[in-house]
């Protein structure tokens, strides 16, 4: 596999879009827009191995040298901190980490907050920063449900249009940080890769300098 560039794509719409990003930039493999159940795809020709991996996983598969780079969101780089270098903002799959509650929320700020979210490492460190005491409620799904149900107070959560927040009455109260995809790789690969790398890290970069 060293022989190849191995490149762990985010399955979804964001991955979709970060592999044109990176045909255009010259890293094309064909095969991987082939119909099928194929994870795996390679191209001798431009010297790339791609995979697809769930999106949470992406980081993994890089800290761990599974893969040389990969395309993960902010929040998963934030939540887990993973040892591996952040080299490039993409500026795809813009979104928001936000505070959210019922329309009439107010904060009992006499009892400790009741905060669910899928990102309690996130969570917690904007709430220390308010010197604001919490519990955190860990969910994994329809984390907008918890505070309708009166399992929390708050919710944490990635916020992209605020439809699903309005269909169901509650509203973001505060916005904690800004989330988008981003290049990263693996500290070895990077040394041991650089060439190929850089030339991908360089053709993106020109791209969004076109944008």
């Amino acid at each position: 596999m060293n022989d190849y560039l191995n490149i762990a794509l985010p399955k979804g719409r964001l991955g979709d879009r970060v592999y044109a990003r990176f045909a255009e930039a010259g890293f094309a493999c064909p095969s991987i827009l082939e119909p099928g159940r194929r994870l795996i795809f390679e191209n001798e020709e431009t010297g790339v191995r791609y995979f697809w991996a769930k999106p949470s996983d992406v980081a993994v598969y890089v800290e761990r040298g599974a893969a040389d780079i990969g395309v993960a969101g902010r929040d998963i780089l934030l939540e887990y901190t993973p040892d591996l270098y952040e080299l490039l903002d993409l500026g795809i799959g813009q979104c928001r980490m936000a505070v959210a509650a019922k329309n009439d929320f107010r904060d009992p700020t006499e009892r400790t907050l009741r905060v669910a979210t899928k990102f309690p490492h996130i969570a917690s460190q904007y709430y220390a920063s308010l010197s604001r005491d919490i519990e955190i409620i860990h969910l994994n799904g329809s984390i907008e449900i918890a505070p309708i149900l009166g399992l929390s107070d708050v919710i944490v959560d990635i916020v992209e249009t605020g439809t699903t927040l309005r269909e169901n009455n509650l509203k973001v109260f505060a916005e904690i940080l800004p989330i988008s995809a981003r290049l990263i790789a693996n500290k070895a690969s990077f040394k041991f890769k650089n060439e190929a790398i850089e030339k991908l890290l360089s053709s993106l970069l020109q791209m969004l300098d076109k944008e």
